[in-house]
């Protein structure tokens, strides 16, 4: 067979050992040549009545396992393509499907290393390994067969195509169902052979951790007008809801709608959905995000023209993918985008689109996949690369452009509620709000914000970074709506007043400190509603905002919600302290001092490095530098600094000594309430950090009889040398030095087990549930 001229060949990319792009490109028969390492696809198409997989019998002219049985469909990754593009143009050229993104679920990566065709085919081959899940077996007429690479397909169980591999059987390509390429089958296994009793009392006891607290707020000093912005207001973040469950995972707002009509089918659909409202998405908050539903439990769609028509046939109906693990980068980038892609594509750009590359309000997309999609939904496919003009693939929507049809909504409610409220302040953020949720730019909206002083406090918008685990780049949406508790906020001015003086007394290098930090005004607000990334445990506090821009020149604001708090301190803290503290100690648990470190935390988040000049003498920010590994350090240096800025303030006689011993015991049990988030969740990492180096510097006693205690002698030493630790690592951008630091103490050490298996058995909650019954009498 003559070679093809050298503008066909197909190029691969050359992989390291480890699976990372070398930068290089080769012809394909180079590479199986020189046994480079290289990138494929498998898709699996699953039909989950049946229990079927469906195989195909390779031409006899392929070059590799010629006349064998093999997988649905597979082919390299063409040199610039990516995984998902590829899976999708495979299944359609070999078999005639046509499947959206949303079919495929990427199960695991599998290596191959293989030897073949006398030493002159040599397969070293990374496969990303997709399952797509139809309802019933596709009628075997419905596919149109590629005949230079399939000669045939046809469907058989999942457990005999196991056994036909397991007995080597010489019709099939071989796959070591004993090693990596067995988790097809148990993967399958799993999701198809669970005990729905057993599945039940699991999900039950998912739930139980989690106290239902019905949160309420005194509403009388509300005026009618008032009442009628805040039933806006409850509409708009109900709007945030939306493009929160957007955000995790493009298929998620599907599989909210197929739980919500469900989950009356069975008390198994019933825990499904309760369980579901609470994480907002199949991932587990306090699982350190393990999935609790498969693709099992998702939607059920039909696309009628995803093959060619049968008579009598409807069409093709699959279940609406979401992978096992959580994706890293949530639904802001493409899912098969990698770190490295996207550093070589962001060093192409002028430095005001890497900017925007890097922007809290803008998402990453891929033009071949929106190119695909547009073929997908006109029947037009013509194999031509759209994006040809293009030297990358990736590029930057704003966020005003990707979730218009709900910004525009919601701009409207909030413009409505603005003509509505008598404070001038208010009135201010929720104009500015709305628009900026047309034009992208939050800045003036953030100043008013800050700035707002009125007895209905709103904070509605794109705000914090944990969902972005790939780089903690990505803004997620949230609202938060309460009434001001005057008596509380005007008693914290004195935490504002030092802020100051305690950044010029941090236990920091002088050269790392700030010389005009600002004053954080603190609110203190008994909640009524929240929306949008307040999924799994709830958040006390909140300093905002995050733009480092807005932190340099005008410092940050803080809303603490008091309410929440209570709720938290008798739900989980105090019986948490009833187990782990000792007795001696016990009674130096309280809410003063619980809700006192609270607002310190929240303070000091604005104080300590965040614009930063590294040691090349380039300007940065500290959460540029330590990209994701910044959210779970700034939470560590948060607590950490606050309880040493908690003992300054008692030195300096500006708190009272009584909160000495009190803070540091009611910090102790802390410790195990925010562990118990898990350590895939920025504050739960944060406070294994802490928790144990305070341990390891005999700040914290294990005692015989498993309780804690602190040691008055050694904390106040041990917590100032952790605060430093962390504030040095931050002045200098120091992401090796954050990364060992995590590395070594964010772990769940022996006496952390302790803790957390003595209140399993106990069955206190991990965090509370919260209704708002004012908002719902609001709306009806």
């Amino acid at each position: 067979m003559a070679e093809p001229p050298l503008q066909q060949q197909e190029y691969l990319d050359v992989l390291t050992k480890s699976g990372e792009k070398t930068g290089v490109s080769k012809p394909r028969g180079d590479v199986h040549r020189d046994g480079d390492y290289h990138r494929a696809v498998h898709v699996w198409i699953f039909a989950e009545s049946t229990q079927e997989l469906l195989l195909q019998k390779r031409a006899h002219c392929k070059d590799s396992w010629p006349g064998l049985w093999d997988i649905s469909s597979a082919g390299h990754i063409s040199a610039g393509d990516s995984s998902l593009i590829t899976a999708q143009r495979e299944l359609h050229e070999e078999l005639g499907v046509v499947l959206p993104k949303d079919a495929f679920e990427l199960i695991f990566i599998f290596l191959e290393e293989c030897v073949i065709n006398d030493g002159k085919f040599i397969n070293n081959e990374y496969s990303d390994v997709y399952l797509v899940t139809t309802l019933d077996p596709i009628p075997l007429e419905a596919f149109t067969l590629q005949d230079t690479e399939v000669s045939e397909v046809k469907y058989l169980s999942y457990e005999e195509y196991r056994s036909r591999l397991a007995q080597e059987d010489a019709e099939y390509v071989p796959y070591d169902v004993n090693k990596q390429y067995g988790l097809l089958f148990d993967i399958i296994r799993r999701r198809y052979k669970e005990n729905t009793e057993a599945r039940s009392l699991a999900l039950q006891k998912q739930l139980q951790r989690y106290a239902s607290v019905s949160l309420t707020a005194e509403l009388t000093g509300l005026t009618d007008a008032d009442k009628e912005a805040l039933v806006l207001l409850i509409k708009a973040a109900k709007i945030m809801d939306e493009i929160f469950y957007l955000q995790v995972w493009y298929s998620n707002p599907v599989l909210r709608e197929w739980l919500k009509e469900h989950a009356d089918v069975s008390q198994l659909d019933r825990l499904k959905w309760m369980y579901y409202l609470i994480n907002k998405s199949p991932w587990s908050c306090l699982d350190e995000n393990e999935a609790f539903l498969t693709t099992a439990d998702s939607a059920i769609k039909l696309l009628p023209e995803a093959t060619k028509p049968i008579t009598g046939w409807k069409g093709l109906e699959y279940k609406a993918a979401f992978p096992m693990l959580k994706p890293p980068g949530a639904n802001f980038y493409p899912p098969d985008m990698d770190k490295m892609e996207f550093k070589l594509w962001k060093g192409s750009l002028k430095a005001d689109q890497q900017q925007d590359a890097i922007s809290f309000f803008s998402v990453i997309k891929r033009h071949s996949q929106v190119n695909w999609d547009s073929c997908l939904y006109n029947n037009i496919f013509d194999g031509t690369n759209h994006s040809a003009g293009s030297s990358h693939d990736l590029y930057i929507i704003p966020y005003s452009q990707e979730y218009h049809s709900f910004l525009t909504r919601a701009s409207e409610l909030l413009h409505k509620a603005g003509d509505l409220v008598r404070s001038p302040s208010l009135k201010r953020l929720l104009h500015s709000k709305a628009d900026a949720f047309l034009s992208n730019d939050y800045y003036d909206s953030d100043i008013a914000w800050m700035e707002l002083d009125s007895e209905l406090d709103v904070t509605i918008g794109p705000y914090e970074t944990y969902e972005d685990a790939l780089f903690g780049f990505k803004a997620t949406f949230e609202a938060f709506i309460g009434v001001r508790d005057k008596k509380a906020t005007a008693q914290l001015k004195l935490f504002g007043d030092n802020l100051q003086v305690l950044e010029q007394n941090l236990p920091m290098d002088d050269a790392y400190k700030s010389k005009d930090i600002i004053a954080a005004p603190i609110r203190v607000v008994q909640l009524i509603y929240n929306a949008g990334d307040v999924k799994g445990p709830q958040t006390i506090a909140f300093n905002l905002p995050n733009d480092e821009r807005i932190v340099k020149d005008r410092g940050t604001a803080m809303v603490i919600l008091k309410n929440v708090s209570e709720a938290k301190f008798e739900q989980i803290l105090q019986p948490i302290a009833d187990a782990c503290i000792t007795k001696e100690q016990h009674e130096l648990v309280d809410f003063e001092s619980f809700f006192t470190h609270t607002i310190c935390h929240e303070c000091c988040h604005g104080i300590g490095p965040h614009t930063i000049i590294l040691p090349d003498g380039r300007k940065s920010t500290v959460r540029l530098e330590l990209q994701d590994l910044h959210s779970a350090l700034e939470e560590a240096k948060a607590d950490i600094v606050g309880l040493w800025a908690l003992k300054f303030l008692i030195k300096k006689h500006l708190l009272p000594n009584s909160l000495t011993k009190s803070m540091y015991v009611s910090f102790l049990a802390g410790c195990f309430r925010s562990v118990r988030f898990g350590l895939e969740e920025a504050h739960g990492k944060g406070q294994a950090l802490q928790f144990n180096w305070l341990l390891e510097k005999e700040a914290f006693i294990l005692h015989p009889d498993e309780t804690f205690a602190v040691n008055f002698d050694k904390v106040e030493e041990a917590v100032e040398s952790l605060s430093r630790t962390i504030l040095t690592i931050q002045a200098k951008g120091d992401k090796e030095g954050a990364s060992l630091l995590l590395e070594k103490y964010c772990t769940m050490t022996q006496p952390l087990k302790v803790a957390l298996q003595k209140l399993e058995c106990i069955q206190v909650p991990v965090d509370i549930a919260p209704t708002f019954p004012a908002a719902q009498m609001l709306l009806e």
